[in-house]
């Protein structure tokens, strides 16, 4: 990998990550198509750690709310709604934590073809465009969301392991279809995202700190800042466009992805 490699699928990361489109499918599909070899444990920790970093910056007023007030309802017992969504938040990484751990091989080794890739993608693109039709009309707010609507969310979330779905795509599917407005879909979604990427990418980091391969670290640093900036750019784009125009953008370019994947790799 060269250093416009490293570039290119930290652009990819940083884009992907956020939107509904599935950043897992596009690194694997971009090398595949451009005939690269393959970006390697390392750097791909290294673009998830500046996607991490983008999501925890665009969102640090709610979090510097929401860690202290669940820390500090452990003292009687008693959370306030920041504290309340900390749980909330907790709840609904626990079905991606527990998938992960038990589908971890057979995600890694068996649900990385190119036909899977795409019908994952078009069957997915068209549960959002379903979800969004009436999304002019949802009007939930996070405050009224309950412990049972959290936890389907998670489990819509599961479905992110399968490469093409996309863990915001998935999420904010399933809150559309409970009723919550898009920018509270969506904001719930990148919360989310902050254990959803933190947890694998900590087990990333162990991996990485015991193999014995070599680090080129050059490649590493650029990639963490490119994702870092161009996802954070793209969280403040799609939280006014999608309230503006909505998901359908997405689903149609989803729709056009799935054809080309099958045009050309399967």
């Amino acid at each position: 990998m060269d250093y416009f490699q490293a570039i290119i699928l930290a652009v990819v990361q940083g884009i992907a990550e956020f939107l509904p489109i599935s950043s897992s499918a596009h690194l694997i599909l971009v090398p595949e198509l451009l005939s690269w070899e393959d970006q390697g444990l390392a750097f791909d920790l290294a673009v998830h750690v500046g996607t991490l970093l983008a999501v925890v910056v665009f969102l640090k007023k709610e979090i510097q709310q929401i860690v202290p007030a669940w820390f500090f309802g452990w003292k009687g017992f008693n959370w306030d709604t920041y504290g309340k969504l900390g749980w909330l938040i907790i709840l609904a990484t626990i079905p991606l934590g527990l998938a992960g751990l038990l589908l971890r091989d057979i995600v890694e080794n068996d649900l990385r073809s190119a036909l899977l890739i795409a019908g994952s993608t078009l069957f997915f693109g068209l549960l959002l465009g379903w979800a969004d039709h009436n999304g002019d009309k949802n009007t939930k707010s996070l405050e009224s969301i309950s412990w049972k609507q959290t936890l389907m969310v998670g489990v819509a979330q599961a479905f992110a392991l399968i490469p093409g779905t996309s863990r915001s795509g998935v999420t904010m599917t399933a809150l559309l279809a409970l009723g919550f407005s898009r920018i509270a879909s969506a904001r719930f979604s990148f919360l989310m995202a902050v254990p959803a990427i933190a947890l694998p990418g900590l087990l990333k980091g162990v991996e990485l700190a015991t193999t014995n391969e070599p680090v080129a670290w050059g490649f590493l640093i650029i990639g963490a800042l490119v994702s870092a900036i161009m996802a954070f750019t793209c969280m403040h784009w799609f939280m006014r466009f999608v309230e503006r125009v909505g998901m359908i953008p997405f689903v149609i370019y989803r729709i056009i992805l799935s054809i080309v994947i099958v045009v050309l790799l399967v």
